[in-house]
């Protein structure tokens, strides 16, 4: 628990930078861009799915290669995962960002279309093995749906797995951006089975380093465990919407050197 006095001048201080930061401005510099391109609940799932699972490393790469990515899908990413046959993965062969190359990028789209035809869907994966109070172990579960077809062993290291100590920090980003509802046009809230108390924040080099400057964070790595105490501190200053802080983190790490 945090200091009476300290939570709540720092909640103070990290709802104003929030405010700040979670508006419709943050989407022109984010990868969160991409998803926004489409309204389609399932356009918006599989864009910000992909997005988020290449989402690291230099931002404007990101975003680039997020446009590429549904340019290989023709701008309509639902009907792709569905009808595609082997003639139209042929353009993902060239696909690359950083070591996410065409074979990963043939897998997703492989493994995608299992989940929309054999398990009804990204939501419904991650809403059938959820917790009260987490998603972590969530996330695990929907690692080994995505991965229970043939696949090369080296996709599997493009998600995460919490109960391997991952931070997981792409793929909880994923599910801020379909959970929360942040009534500001940033992020999506298009999944209704699942509660924005139960997400975790996306832990990264600048977040972690924030947090840790604000007394948030004392762990050094930026791991599971990690992550746990982390969202332990953000249930303090909110437990409905923990996950809002990031924004301010994040800003605070990028946007202004803090």
């Amino acid at each position: 628990m945090l200091n009476p006095l300290k939570t709540s001048e720092l909640k103070d201080f990290l709802d104003t930078k929030v405010e700040l930061y979670n508006n419709p401005k943050f989407i022109e510099s984010d990868p969160i861009q991409i998803p926004h391109l489409f309204h389609k609940k399932e356009d918006i799932e599989i864009a910000g799915f992909l997005t988020a699972t290449i989402a690291w490393g230099n931002r404007k790469s990101i975003i680039n290669n997020g446009k590429k990515l549904v340019e290989l899908m023709d701008h309509a990413p639902h009907e792709f995962i569905l009808n595609h046959d082997e003639n139209d993965l042929i353009p993902l062969q060239g696909f690359v960002h950083r070591t996410f190359n065409g074979h990963d990028c043939i897998q997703f789209i492989k493994s995608l279309k299992n989940i929309y035809t054999k398990h009804d869907g990204l939501e419904n994966v991650f809403s059938s093995h959820a917790e009260a109070h987490s998603l972590q172990k969530t996330i695990s579960e929907f690692k080994s749906i995505f991965f229970e077809m043939d696949h090369l062993a080296r996709t599997e290291k493009h998600i995460s797995d919490p109960l391997k100590n991952s931070a997981a920090k792409r793929i909880n980003m994923f599910l801020r951006w379909m959970v929360r509802n942040d009534y500001a046009g940033v992020d999506f809230g298009i999944w209704k089975t699942l509660n924005a108390s139960q997400l975790s924040c996306p832990l990264d080099v600048h977040s972690g380093n924030v947090a840790r400057k604000l007394g948030l964070l004392k762990r050094k790595q930026n791991d599971a465990k990690a992550v746990l105490e982390l969202d332990t501190a953000l249930r303090d200053l909110d437990s409905t919407d923990p996950v809002k802080y990031d924004f301010a983190l994040f800003g605070l790490g990028v946007f202004e050197g803090f």
